[in-house]
């Protein structure tokens, strides 16, 4: 399902350009800021950061850079055609494409979650807050890489759709929680420690990030299926 020839021009996509860089500024940031609190204040400070900070905002704004950097570039200036004139199946481009964004978003966004929570001094709510943010990641990787085999305005939708429904509605509506990615990841973080909670139940979290994850990258495919047809956007 996942053709290296492909993977490797994702990848060389990703690191080439300047979002890249932006992609990283976010987690560095956060990094730099949890050690200031903790140096200044304690390692509560430093959780409460990334509770508020890390998986709500640096984690799906990585993801939105990675995905829409390994293939939006390719629809805005039609290269995306070219690519699709290969024998490969249309579906296999779309997985190798997220498992470049997938794998950044994972070391880049959840690992820095992961530093961040071991700076502010805690192993097992470090370790919790990675799983909450490989879960969610995934999800949101898959997601955004579908939107951006959707819409030239991949970035700027998925940042409204980060702002708006996950945080600001999110934090007014808890029954947005059974319907925000970010909620289905704390909620599988929980598990390893209890400290992390969401009103959505396991269950309900683990099968609602598989069937974005596995919808995100099917459509991805079949948008790119019709990019062969027509040729359009």
């Amino acid at each position: 399902m996942i053709n290296s020839t492909i993977t490797k021009l994702a990848l060389q996509a990703l690191l080439g350009r300047r979002r890249f860089w932006v992609l990283v500024a976010f987690p560095v940031l956060m990094l730099a800021l949890t050690g200031a609190l903790v140096a200044m204040a304690d390692g509560d400070a430093g959780f409460q950061l990334v509770a508020i900070l890390g998986l709500p905002l640096v984690l799906p704004l990585v993801a939105i850079l990675a995905s829409s950097a390994v293939l939006g570039p390719e629809v805005d200036d039609g290269s995306v055609v070219y690519l699709l004139s290969k024998p490969v199946d249309r579906h296999v481009v779309a997985v190798s494409k997220w498992v470049v964004a997938w794998a950044t978003t994972i070391v880049v966004g959840a690992g820095s979650l992961l530093v961040a929570g071991l700076v502010a001094g805690g192993g097992e709510q470090a370790l919790a807050w990675f799983v909450a943010a490989a879960a969610a990641g995934t999800a949101y990787s898959a997601l955004f890489l579908a939107l951006s085999a959707l819409t030239r305005h991949a970035v700027v939708i998925g940042l409204v759709f980060v702002l708006i429904w996950e945080n600001l509605l999110g934090s007014i509506l808890s029954g947005i929680a059974w319907l925000s990615v970010t909620a289905w990841g704390v909620r599988i973080g929980h598990e390893v420690s209890s400290v992390l909670d969401a009103p959505a139940n396991l269950p309900w979290a683990l099968a609602a990030c598989l069937v974005v994850t596995v919808g995100g990258l099917w459509f991805a495919g079949d948008r790119l299926r019709s990019f062969a047809l027509t040729g359009d956007e």
